[in-house]
């Protein structure tokens, strides 16, 4: 990883993004051709034009990008880290996939040598995926989660992770007490949460796995520090609800498990969402908290279609997630274009997205539901300059489009129609190059 340069650089390249929501705003995708970034320690100084910029700033050295698309880097609001190995376990409902595929996996981060190989990997698949920001799903074991934020903070990688608190209907070697929960939470947020880039997530695994004590815990831990997020799952599959159900007979819902520990705040973000009620999407607007929209795994996992429209006239926010592994690898344009295909099928149901909408989902959306949009999510100035390059390699149907395109906003829709980790050349978090590889497929340094 190459360090923040001290002096300013000047970015000429086309640049997209979205400060604005396309949901709300019909104008809420900018774009810069032959656009301009003035970057320095880590940070946009300014944007517009290149000529502009250049004119204002004559001796600073250029970095010529063009022939490239320059994105925000992409924000992942539910992936989980101890899953990668176990991706591609199809033809399974939820609960099924978590006791052969996933659970099995997990209790093998107890070994601390497995947990650091598979942080690594974990790391390195969202970087050169072009992700910058990710709300992880840590570890049920508080040794593999200090792992995580370690390799996190040395490789550049924003992670916004937690603890993973069960203590019922898992393996045993997964659960743990309200007790320990709380205080293992306590000690990595003590040493991680505000370190660097990092920030803490508390995040217990879901209300089937999780009882009122241990809900009582993460409350404990919201209540005592400030800046903490929540994250959880809600609403994925139909037996999962009922099961909540059972083990809640006094909650209105399944929202209702976490509205009565306190745990539904404006740094919530609670993933699919498949089933509300309106009573629980009306509870989440209130409360300002997010749903993280996972498509692929949704698909993948037979669990639904996700009512995006039902969310948005209710006001709930929504942002975009892999759920690797019961999602299907790490990339965020393959997201947004599964978003894309799910809604389309929903026919009246469905919101009709556009490419702007799908920039969004992957950026902007990301960053307000981990309440980082002041920090990043777009390139506007001040913001962190957190970016990845679009720069598919010559004789490739992305770089055709390119070469042929006749607007800029058509390179948008082909990059989440047809582009994959191949065709991401670049990719800066914090200002720092973290990954770099030529058009040809080499890697220059990761």
């Amino acid at each position: 990883m190459t360090q923040t340069s001290p002096t300013p650089v000047l970015y000429r390249v086309t640049f997209m993004h979205t400060p604005a929501s396309p949901f709300t705003d019909p104008d809420a995708l900018h774009v810069q051709e032959d656009g301009g970034l003035l970057v320095e320690n880590g940070v946009i100084l300014a944007s517009g034009t290149f000529s502009a910029l250049r004119a204002a700033h004559p001796g600073v050295d250029v970095t010529d990008l063009r022939g490239g698309l320059l994105l925000p880097g992409f924000i992942d609001t539910h992936v989980h880290y101890p899953q990668g190995r176990v991706i591609g376990g199809l033809g399974m409902p939820l609960l099924e996939w978590l006791d052969r595929n996933a659970l099995p996996e997990e209790a093998r981060l107890a070994d601390p040598a497995y947990s650091r190989a598979v942080a690594q990997e974990f790391t390195r698949s969202l970087l050169q995926n072009g992700t910058t920001t990710a709300l992880v799903f840590g570890s049920h074991f508080a040794s593999a989660v200090d792992i995580l934020f370690s390799e996190a903070e040395r490789t550049g990688l924003r992670a916004v992770a937690g603890l993973v608190v069960s203590d019922r209907l898992l393996r045993p070697e997964l659960h743990t007490t309200p007790e320990r929960a709380y205080a293992e939470s306590k000690a990595l947020i003590e040493k991680w949460h505000g370190t660097g880039r990092q920030l803490y997530a508390v995040t217990p695994r879901f209300s089937l796995s999780a009882s009122e004590g241990i809900l009582d815990a993460c409350a404990a831990l919201l209540r005592e520090f400030e800046g903490l997020r929540f994250t959880s799952h809600i609403n994925e599959n139909g037996a999962e609800i009922q099961t909540v159900r059972e083990l809640f007979p006094g909650a209105r819902d399944y929202l209702d498990t976490y509205e009565r520990a306190g745990l539904v705040t404006r740094h919530s973000v609670l993933a699919h969402n498949l089933h509300p009620t309106g009573r629980e999407l009306g509870a989440m607007a209130e409360h300002c908290c997010t749903a993280a929209h996972c498509p692929c795994s949704n698909s993948a996992l037979g669990s639904g279609f996700f009512p995006l429209k039902r969310h948005l006239q209710a006001g709930v926010h929504v942002s975009l997630g892999t759920d690797v592994g019961g999602g299907t690898g790490f990339s965020m344009l393959k997201e947004g274009l599964q978003a894309y295909f799910m809604q389309q099928l929903q026919g009246e149901g469905g919101v009709p997205l556009t490419p702007a909408h799908l920039l969004y989902l992957a950026t902007r959306a990301g960053a307000e539901a981990l309440d980082l949009h002041h920090l990043t999510g777009d390139l506007t100035p001040g913001k962190v300059f957190d970016a990845v390059l679009v720069d598919p390699a010559p004789q490739t149907p992305l770089r055709a489009v390119f070469d042929a395109a006749e607007n800029p906003a058509r390179l948008l829709a082909a990059t989440f129609a047809t582009g994959t980790q191949g065709d991401l050349t670049r990719v800066w978090a914090g200002g720092e190059a973290v990954y770099c590889r030529d058009r040809s497929g080499a890697a220059l340094h990761t």
